[in-house]
């Protein structure tokens, strides 16, 4: 399953910045003015899980192959984007392939970078970013609802009729001045609502690109993201895109730690990008040991076992037998496999089983 994440804000917030730094890569263009990234760049970066090492190392696994999170760096948006203003179509267009968005904000005084705003106020640039961006899923949604309700006139259909009810409450949402997200809605109106393509209605995350020496410990202006992000039952992750790019140019992991120690932070900012995105789309790891290699499997949150077969092959989810699973636990505890069976701690699970986090598997399949 991917994880795909797209990285939005106003110009010169730190986006690029960031990017770079998280693919260790220079692909896109980090400089002082607004639009240096003009298409999307798309970087892909392996998920740090100190689990899968210790399942390696039991198993003695030749390679070691994580599960990875991919990252796109979108076009900075401005006041009018909706309407077509500075690259607003080109961001809107990019912004709805992304299954979650990560909204960088800049939350540093520096008087050499400009501000398109003239001041820093991360609260105020949210609302410009996410006013757009409502204002794009305005026009659109209310063009499906008029196109669905004139194929709907006379009908009987249940479902047609009940979707079109789901678009004007997630209309009269939008009119108020809130996210398409926040219209209340069960679990399968949720799945509905995706068929909409709403850039409200996606998971946002916060992230407060703060000064090296506020790293740490924030600033009034975090705290000011955080009690947003709070309020709309969010998210935020404090990070400095310029520590990030600097430990990106390091080589091993001592070297990188000494860095963070010397800032008094315990893990890069990436890390807590990647658990915080976790848990803004449900996705959960399994994993696969053998000796060839130990690898690492996204799946989402309650997925049953034939739907974490198909995450490697779709022959393995058609021609589901059944799966033999083992906790990260009982595995580590017992010393592996061959231990956890003679401890009883292997177990045979059919096609109703929901896979936990840190499960060991492997299944079996008939095509």
């Amino acid at each position: 399953m991917g994880f795909n994440c797209g990285i939005v804000g106003l110009p010169n917030v730190g986006k690029s910045t960031l990017f770079n730094a998280l693919t260790q890569t220079a692909a896109a263009q980090a400089a002082n003015y607004p639009f240096c990234t003009i298409e999307p760049n798309v970087g892909r970066v392996s998920v740090p899980d100190d689990r899968l090492t210790k399942i390696a190392a039991i198993g003695k696994s030749a390679q070691i192959i994580p599960t990875q999170l991919e990252f796109v760096d979108i076009a900075g948006l401005v006041k009018g984007a909706a309407t077509g203003e500075g690259l607003g179509n080109k961001f809107l267009s990019h912004i709805r392939e992304v299954d979650a968005v990560i909204h960088v904000l800049r939350c540093f005084e520096d008087g050499d970078i400009v501000h398109v705003e003239g001041s820093v106020d991360p609260v105020r640039d949210s609302e410009t970013v996410e006013t757009e961006l409502a204002l794009a899923d305005l026009e659109s949604l209310t063009k499906q609802r008029d196109n669905l309700a004139k194929k709907s006139k006379g009908s009987t259909d249940k479902e047609l009729l009940a979707q079109i009810e789901l678009m004007n409450r997630v209309l009269a949402t939008l009119n108020e001045g809130k996210p398409a997200f926040a219209t209340k809605c069960d679990d399968d109106e949720r799945v509905t609502m995706r068929l909409f393509n709403l850039l409200t209605a996606k998971p946002f995350l916060y992230v407060c690109n703060v000064a090296e020496s506020e790293a740490a410990t924030g600033n009034k202006h975090t705290e000011a993201v955080a009690k947003m992000a709070k309020d709309k039952g969010m998210d935020s992750v404090i990070i400095s895109a310029a520590i990030e790019s600097e430990i990106a140019q390091l080589g091993s992991d001592e070297e990188k730690k000494e860095f963070l120690d010397t800032l008094g932070l315990d893990e890069p900012g990436l890390n807590r990008i990647i658990r915080a995105g976790y848990n803004l789309l449900g996705l959960q790891t399994y994993f696969t040991v053998g000796p060839k290699e130990a690898r690492a499997w996204t799946v989402r949150r309650k997925a049953k076992a034939p739907e974490a077969a198909g995450a490697i092959h779709t022959d393995f989810e058609k021609g589901f037998i059944r799966a033999e699973v083992i906790s990260f636990a009982d595995y580590v505890a017992c010393n592996g496999e061959s231990g956890a069976k003679e401890a009883g701690k292997m177990r045979l699970e059919g096609k109703e089983y929901p896979v936990q986090d840190g499960d060991i598997m492997l299944f079996r399949f008939n095509v």
